[in-house]
């Protein structure tokens, strides 16, 4: 599929309720691999939503193809020693179409320095996605761990990709 030009923006207060919407899809994606059902209001947990708009050490961005949703990216600890990619969402009307790689370089380009970014295992097309961002922005210098998630042993390691920008 053909995208028109993507713009990456920091998020308004008032893109918040399209974000949120946004959030949904990029939850219920991710329970292909990290497992959970929605609450009982359709729901999904939304802690990182919540911080992403109210800390002031995340920055929250909106990609947009004209006046049309695309994805979004949260920061977090972004005066911390290392910038970290918290979650990233491109809607599938989008993906495969360079958007990802486009938007994703923009982000971090923003936030120079240090980053860590993880991923699941079982997700081939974000650990082929991740993998080739990652050699893109630094070459043959970054590097790969699993890690355990913190307070979930139900759920594999994360992979984590480390890099630093200039």
């Amino acid at each position: 599929m053909t995208v028109s030009p993507v713009l990456v923006r920091p998020v308004t207060a008032a893109d918040r309720p399209t974000v949120e919407r946004l959030w949904l899809m990029f939850r219920h994606d991710m329970a292909d691999y990290q497992g959970g059902l929605p609450s009982p209001d359709g729901t999904y947990h939304s802690d990182r939503l919540r911080q992403a708009f109210e800390d002031d050490d995340w920055a929250a961005y909106l990609f947009t193809s004209g006046d049309r949703p695309v994805g979004f990216s949260f920061v977090r600890a972004v005066s911390g020693p290392e910038r970290v990619l918290n979650s990233f969402f491109v809607v599938r009307g989008a993906r495969r179409s360079g958007v990802g790689s486009a938007v994703v370089r923009e982000v971090i380009d923003r936030h120079p320095g240090p980053w860590r970014i993880a991923f699941q295992d079982t997700n081939t097309a974000a650990v082929a996605f991740w993998r080739r961002v990652a050699t893109g922005i630094a070459g043959t210098a970054w590097t790969e761990e699993r890690l355990p998630v913190p307070g979930r042993p139900d759920v594999p390691p994360d992979v984590w990709i480390s890099f630093t920008t200039a």
